[in-house]
């Protein structure tokens, strides 16, 4: 989400309007989709919270879970988004700030609300290959992105998100490497995202990632896909798809 309109770009830059919200979202639940995800990428670099209006337009026409990320930094942003229509609430540039926001979050939330959103970057300096970016990728933190996602599930975190940042929206598929090496090491879901662009990269996202959910936005934004297509696939290939 940028200025009330669904966006997408190449290397979290080069933003294309990829319409409405709300009708984007009243399309993906009819088509299938499990949750949606709303990011407002540019409540961090504004230095604002996150437009509660947009989470009541796109919370009310929709009959899946919505998890809301962006400009969230404290427990009582959380509260707000929540009570907006949200299910469950993605924390990214404020938990790499202040991390005991995760814990006072699963706290008073529960741990299956709290998604900690993990941008990476390739950096020869960290110990993992990986350094995690914030601010919507325009600033690097000097944190590992391996041991940020050990500490993040260490302080309640229930599901972690990892977006590489050399793959997003280049639809060549997601970064393999990214994703297997945070759910090589983590006991919590983790969710594929950044660069799928055909059937066959969200089957390698489950299998060769190690993830177990998917998220995409390019493909169905623009239509290459459908949500329906993709699911009979991975089905087809013998993977446990839900509502198909």
């Amino acid at each position: 989400m940028k200025d009330g309109r669904v966006v997408k770009g190449v290397n979290f830059v080069d933003l294309r309007d990829a319409g409405d919200p709300a009708e984007n979202a009243a399309f993906y639940d009819k088509e299938g989709a499990d949750e949606l995800a709303m990011l407002d990428i540019a409540a961090t670099l504004e230095g604002r919270k996150n437009r509660l209006e947009w989470v009541r337009k796109v919370a009310s026409v929709i009959n899946i879970p919505l998890t809301v990320g962006g400009g969230i930094t404290s427990v009582k942003d959380i509260e707000e988004v929540l009570e907006a229509g949200a299910s469950k609430i993605s924390v990214n540039s404020a938990a790499v700030r202040n991390p005991s926001l995760i814990d006072e979050a699963a706290e008073r939330f529960g741990k299956d609300i709290i998604t900690v959103a993990i941008d990476g970057v390739r950096s020869r300096n960290m110990p993992s290959g990986f350094e995690v970016v914030t601010s919507g990728g325009q600033k690097k933190s000097g944190v590992d992105a391996l041991e940020w996602a050990r500490e993040a599930e260490s302080r309640g975190a229930g599901a972690l998100l990892p977006t590489s940042m050399d793959g997003d929206g280049t639809k060549e598929g997601y970064d393999i490497e990214f994703t297997r090496l945070i759910s090589s090491k983590s006991s919590l879901p983790v969710i594929a995202s950044g660069g799928a662009g055909k059937l066959e990269d969200f089957y390698e996202g489950v299998v060769e990632g190690g993830a177990s959910l998917l998220l995409a936005a390019s493909v169905f934004h623009f239509r290459t896909l459908s949500i329906k297509e993709v699911k009979l696939y991975l089905k087809e290939k013998g993977l446990n798809i839900s509502g198909v």
